[in-house]
């Protein structure tokens, strides 16, 4: 099975849970950069500059034997059934799993289109009443949602929801996401829990090594 994944140079939550599952099974992958100028072409007319059919007309996409697949979570549950990060067999637990996916999802369009089309003055006031209001309640949501003492979301070992979180929050926290203050994990203990924990594991460290450009800030999770 060829795979090869296309997505920006940049490593959102989006395309990280993918990837890593991928990566964490040492199953290989092509990883295809497009620049922003060909990304606004591809939601013009669905198609890389080579031709290649992005079905949603939005990234990421991933190729399977040449056949595109669309949405973060169909990718996800994808790549996680061939990493064994996502069960083949068990629904609730799939379910449970595409629960933490779909919140994650609801956060970022939330934070994304708030302020998005406004000056960078009022973008900056309508994402000041966002920390405090509609994404605190998010988070106090996700939050809620953690199992005390647990430094994992479901089940004993880091999962794909887990490394979706982490990948969240530290793109709230990394400074990049304009009035969304660095400390905004602070006031959540579990999800910090879950996100250090993440952040701990050899295998993400080598992740962030092979990946990562120099200077990026992935999270502040302290």
């Amino acid at each position: 099975m060829k795979l090869s994944f296309i997505y920006l140079d940049f490593p959102f939550w989006r395309s990280e849970i993918s990837k890593i599952a991928l990566y964490i099974k040492k199953i290989e992958f092509e990883n295809r950069v497009i620049m922003p100028e060909e990304f606004k072409r591809v939601k013009e007319n669905g198609r890389l500059d080579d031709g290649t059919p992005i079905p949603h007309h939005q990234l990421p996409c991933l190729l399977v034997d040449g056949h595109p697949l669309a949405q973060t979570g169909a990718i996800a549950r994808f790549c996680g059934k061939l990493s064994g990060l996502y069960p083949k067999h068990n629904d609730l637990l799939a379910a449970k799993i595409d629960q933490f996916i779909d919140l994650a999802t609801d956060i970022t369009v939330l934070v994304a289109n708030t302020g998005r089309d406004d000056s960078e003055e009022e973008k900056q006031r309508k994402r000041g009443e966002l920390v405090n209001g509609d994404l605190k309640k998010k988070l106090n949501i996700l939050e809620n949602n953690i199992e005390i003492n647990n430094d994992w979301i479901i089940g004993p070992r880091m999962g794909l929801e887990d490394i979706t979180v982490w990948r969240l929050l530290g793109w709230l926290s990394s400074g990049a996401v304009d009035g969304i203050p660095t400390t905004i994990i602070n006031q959540y203990p579990k999800i910090q829990k879950v996100c250090l924990a993440v952040d701990n594991q050899p295998v993400i460290q080598d992740w962030i090594k092979l990946t990562y450009k120099e200077g990026y800030v992935r999270g502040n999770y302290l």
